[in-house]
């Protein structure tokens, strides 16, 4: 790819970027539609979703910093890239959108059909801007006649997709969450950061922290009192009935647990946890909790702790659901595995 080509799909970002704010009245609408079409990707969910991404992968010295990383060719041979992206929280498949644009290639993408709306209405504000990269962007029933792929699913899905897609070059992503390290010394206002890495996009983001580790001396109802200042979520209908059925279910397993009115603490090993519901786990010592992390890292997105070095990649609290550009999913260089194509 030529310098000037790079330079210009740069600026159609950075164009792309500068059309989303709250006065746009297309984009209010297309936010609007999305929430009636799902009714997960709630108004203030979108908003949070595209703001991010104007201002952590549309800003025109992030972009540059981030292709000045990379060695990109002279002469780019095109290749099909086919997209299946989740459809969890809004827009959740920009950034492999983005790549593919940057890289040169072709997107064959295949959406899932509860995140469409938005992500449409930002590939038709480019090609509109840009018509140019019209053929850069295909949206897909069905992927055919492709180079290689890059998928997004579940654990049994990315079965299916090991599968089918093996013989290709691929990207296959399983499920993953976060997860919050404590100590019992956060201020309340880092435990309502930590609010945010739990409650933001109804819990059902990869990023979002569906489990804490905690010392045995850990003040756990000082913990629901500060989280249930975000209580007001319990009035979404779809993460009531959540809440309601998993307290239902608790109950008549006999299970233990502690709850809010707004989310549910159980003590549990494992990572993953059910909607409304927040995993925890005792630790005894630094030393075997960084053990204990770096065997499941293939099951982590990523860690928030405020206090201790974990050894491996962290964020603060309340930052798990404010990836950069370079934070690629599952920790694969998405970039360097499309420019090596």
């Amino acid at each position: 790819m030529s310098k000037q080509d790079l330079d210009k799909r740069i600026e159609a970002l950075v164009a792309l970027g500068e059309i989303i704010h709250r006065d746009n009245e297309k984009l209010t609408a297309a936010v609007e539609y999305a929430e009636y079409k799902n009714k997960w990707f709630s108004k203030e969910n979108s908003w949070t979703a595209l703001l991010a991404i104007k201002n952590h992968f549309l800003d025109a010295d992030i972009l540059k910093d981030w292709v000045g990383k990379y060695r990109f060719k002279q002469e780019t041979v095109q290749q099909k890239v086919g997209l299946i992206l989740a459809g969890n929280i809004p827009c959740v498949g920009f950034h492999d959108l983005l790549t593919v644009f940057i890289s040169g290639h072709i997107a064959l993408i295949k959406f899932s059909d509860k995140d469409q709306v938005l992500s449409t209405f930002l590939i038709d504000e480019l090609v509109s801007s840009y018509p140019e990269y019209k053929e850069c962007f295909k949206i897909v029933d069905r992927l055919a006649d492709f180079d290689a792929v890059i998928s997004t699913g579940s654990n049994n899905s990315a079965r299916y997709f090991e599968s089918y897609f093996g013989k290709y070059p691929n990207i296959i992503r399983k499920n993953r969450n976060a997860v919050a390290v404590l100590t019992g010394t956060e201020t309340d206002e880092e435990i309502r950061a930590l609010g945010n890495d739990v409650f933001n996009y109804y819990g059902l983001g990869c990023r979002n922290v569906s489990k804490i580790y905690i010392p045995q001396d850990f003040d756990k109802n000082r913990l629901l009192d500060i989280l249930h200042e975000r209580n007001q979520i319990i009035l979404h209908s779809k993460y009531k009935n959540n809440f309601d059925y998993n307290i239902a279910l608790f109950m008549l397993n006999r299970d233990m647990y502690l709850n809010n009115g707004s989310i549910i603490l159980k003590e549990d090993k494992n990572i993953a946890s059910r909607i409304a519901c927040l995993h925890y786990e005792y630790y005894s010592d630094e030393n075997t909790l960084k053990e204990h992390l770096v065997e499941n890292k293939e099951l982590i997105q990523c860690i928030a702790c405020n206090t201790m070095d974990l050894g491996m990649p962290q964020v603060k609290l309340g930052q798990t659901q404010n990836p950069g550009i370079m934070d690629y999913a599952d920790g694969v260089d998405t970039l360097q595995f499309l420019l090596e194509l």
